[in-house]
């Protein structure tokens, strides 16, 4: 079962493997599509110990992040770690 909720982005952990994957072009591209107000699909992340862990979604959350924004839509999702 997937939940979607609104993460402030101060609580939510990238893995070092998971940073190697950021695209600067992207991020540029999803951070025009956020302020035509597009729908964005959600990140998705973890539960962690006191914090989410992102697994999938950076490109965006560092759109959002560039944007001055504090929060990102997310779907908590059961995932192993790896």
């Amino acid at each position: 079962m997937m939940n979607e909720v609104l993460v402030r982005l101060d609580e939510i952990y990238v893995p070092v493997k998971l940073r190697k994957t950021l695209d600067e072009a992207e991020i540029e591209k999803i951070a025009e599509s956020v302020m035509a107000e597009e729908a964005q699909r959600p990140v998705q992340v973890r539960q962690g110990k006191g914090r989410y862990v992102l697994i999938s979604g950076l490109n965006q959350l560092e759109a959002v992040r560039a944007l001055g924004e504090d929060t990102i839509q997310a779907l908590i999702v059961q995932a192993r770690r790896t």
